[in-house]
């Protein structure tokens, strides 16, 4: 064996503790770290010939490494829709790693019932029914791409064409939806089916959901079947597509039903919040992270479908030593990956450690924080809302005339201050400022500390942009 590793074979449980010293050094002092900054290229290195053993790199990496990283699990990172990780579901990832299952078959290891059984709780708490099966992936992005690609297959099987064995072919698919993230143009990439597939159907006046009677034409018109991909909270101002509508439209038209509810789908815990989710049960699949607002490490999303025996037809492992698929519940004949992170214990832990309650909480005490600072911005005179409020997001811009290069320029002059950090975006053609808020520890005070960056950057800058 090589001499520093067994050394450090040896030495593990002082490698441990000093792993363990350097994240309380993080957690203890995370509310003064920065949460986003701007870290220059670094030279690249040559690979040692010998190594210096783990305590002398995670030694290394403390002192050249850490202090560069994105706060982005703080409570003060507003940029995208970015989770923090809660107590436990950091001591579910630690121990992911210490365990390091490959979690795709069950005749070794627990680590797929597991997986089952937060599958389970999960369908709890979206009000989903037990026939929807689901699996855990990387994110949002592959749960959109997963979801698409039974989709996919679903629409062949109308034709009579089986598209897993014998391709697309000459079919015409079509994806039709109002606002999509952009991972579905993505996944429509990586299937084949082509960013060009998508139909745009307009949104209903000052909103991003669709308008019905558009989509009732479109159906009507084109008597194909098609996949139509509803929205469960868009990314600029959560809002929702008419679920429960687009689900009545099934009775009279033949489509697939996907519902993108990334980050929304969490409405269905809360009572304030649940009616958005109506209709949900008419999804033939549905998208839903956790690493966003169940607040679990990186990475974490969901998958559910009720068409369990089409997502075996695509994804089916053929390896002989992998046994037969029609008999396995094993997740690599159900998921793109064949080696599996056990990325399901970290939610399991979470959801066992705070249930239904703890993370309703998380989502009323964050739409409260994104109310507090939406009511701020309208009294200001420096910014306007540019839509309502509607759970998480504060869609905002500045008051006075303004390009996309404004609004780049503020941002990074707030995230050089220190204390908060956006990311814009366009919102109806009008360039614009998200602050999503989503992390477990965000309260009204860091809303408080926001609206005063917000102020006391733009003052800095706004005489510099009257000049041009």
């Amino acid at each position: 064996m090589n001499p520093l590793l067994a050394t450090d074979d040896k030495n593990i449980s002082a490698i441990l503790q000093e792993t363990l010293a350097v994240a309380e050094r993080h957690f203890n002092h995370q509310h003064k770290i920065a949460p986003g900054r701007l870290i220059p290229d670094i030279n690249l290195n040559d690979l040692p010939e010998k190594g210096i053993g783990a305590m002398a790199t995670l030694q290394h990496f403390e002192k050249h490494f850490a202090d560069k990283l994105a706060n982005s699990a703080g409570p003060s990172y507003f940029g995208f829709v970015t989770g923090g990780s809660t107590p436990a579901s950091v001591a579910g990832d630690w121990l992911v790693s210490t365990y390091d299952q490959n979690a795709c078959g069950s005749n070794d290891s627990i680590a797929p019932q597991i997986e089952r059984q937060t599958i389970h709780y999960f369908r709890q708490l979206f009000g989903l029914g037990a026939d929807y099966f689901g699996s855990f992936v990387t994110g949002a992005t592959i749960s959109n791409f997963v979801s698409l690609a039974i989709a996919r297959q679903w629409v062949g099987e109308q034709h009579a064409i089986d598209f897993s064995n014998d391709g697309l072919g000459a079919v015409s698919l079509k994806v039709v939806s109002a606002t999509p993230h952009s991972s579905i143009l993505k996944s429509l990439s990586m299937l084949g089916i082509g960013r060009k597939a998508l139909v745009r159907i307009d949104t209903l006046p000052d909103r991003e959901a669709i308008d019905l009677q558009l989509l009732e034409n479109y159906l009507k018109q084109h008597g194909e079947p098609v996949i139509v991909v509803a929205n469960a909270g868009t990314v600029n101002t959560v809002d929702f597509d008419d679920l429960e509508a687009i689900g009545q439209l099934k009775k009279k038209y033949n489509f697939w039903m996907h519902v993108d509810a990334a980050f929304g789908g969490f409405a269905a815990c809360c009572e304030k919040f649940a009616h958005l989710m109506k209709g949900v049960q008419h999804a033939d699949s549905i998208t839903i992270d956790a690493h966003k607002w169940l607040n679990v490490p990186y990475d974490a999303a969901m998958q559910f479908t009720r068409h369990k025996s089409l997502q075996l037809k695509v994804f089916q492992n053929s390896a002989a030593y992998l046994g037969d698929p029609e008999k396995s519940p094993d997740f690599f004949h159900y998921t793109p990956e064949n080696s599996r992170r056990f990325r399901a214990l970290p939610s399991w832990f979470s959801l066992v450690a705070y249930g239904r309650e703890g993370h309703a909480e998380i989502v009323e005490r964050n739409c409260h924080c994104a109310q507090y600072l939406g009511e701020a911005i309208k009294r200001s005179g420096d910014f306007k809302l540019l839509a309502p409020v509607r759970m998480n997001v504060v869609c905002f811009t500045l008051k006075e005339a303004f390009t996309f290069e404004t609004i780049r320029e503020y941002l990074a002059a707030i995230r050089d201050d220190g204390r908060v950090f956006f990311t814009p975006t366009l919102y109806k053609g009008i360039p614009a400022i998200r602050a999503a808020i989503s992390n477990w520890q965000t309260r009204t005070e860091h809303m408080d500390t926001a609206f005063t960056v917000l102020t006391e950057v733009w003052k800095k800058l706004k005489p510099e942009h009257a000049v041009r």
